[in-house]
């Protein structure tokens, strides 16, 4: 009976310990909508993202959070939140939830055809802080120039839009 009890024991840890990991990897590759409400004062962490520099209202907008670490930022599937919109000459303001207080980073993506590939010749984009993007970086600028703090509260920054 003793070894039936510590058999089934183990599977119910292992079983809750599998429960347990699930959120951990929920915490990446969020798709939601836009939501503009979020960045009120009460809506706890956040980032509103003022957008310029959009050559055309065609194709996509992409909006991804990361976090502010060498391991996550613009690694593939390492993205907290996502947010597409249509694209809007000029400028617009994004409101991108976040899972708490921390430090960040933040990529915008011009899908100009809205083909879902990055065309370098037509594709624009931009990262938080505006780091420079140069034929050496390929880019993709270190963390430590594209991250920011935010606390319990909303942050406001503003990314410039950069095209070939």
């Amino acid at each position: 009976m003793t070894s039936k009890f510590l058999r089934y024991s183990t599977m119910a840890l292992a079983t809750a310990g599998l429960a347990l990991a699930g959120p951990a990897s929920a915490q990446y590759r969020q798709k939601i909508s836009h939501n503009p409400a979020r960045c009120s004062a009460s809506s706890g962490a956040a980032v509103k993202v003022q957008i310029s520099g959009i050559e055309s209202a065609t194709g996509t907008i992409r909006v991804q959070s990361y976090r502010g670490t060498k391991e996550d930022w613009l690694e593939k599937g390492r993205w907290i939140n996502r947010i597409e919109l249509p694209a809007k000459k000029g400028s617009m303001t994004v409101c991108m939830p976040l899972p708490g207080p921390g430090t960040y980073g933040i990529a915008v993506r011009h899908d100009a055809n809205g083909n879902g590939k990055t065309d370098i010749s037509q594709d624009g984009g931009g990262m938080s802080n505006n780091p420079s993007i140069n034929i050496f970086n390929l880019g993709k600028p270190s963390y430590k120039k594209t991250q920011f703090v935010v606390g319990d509260s909303v942050t406001s920054i503003g990314i410039t839009m950069r095209y070939m």
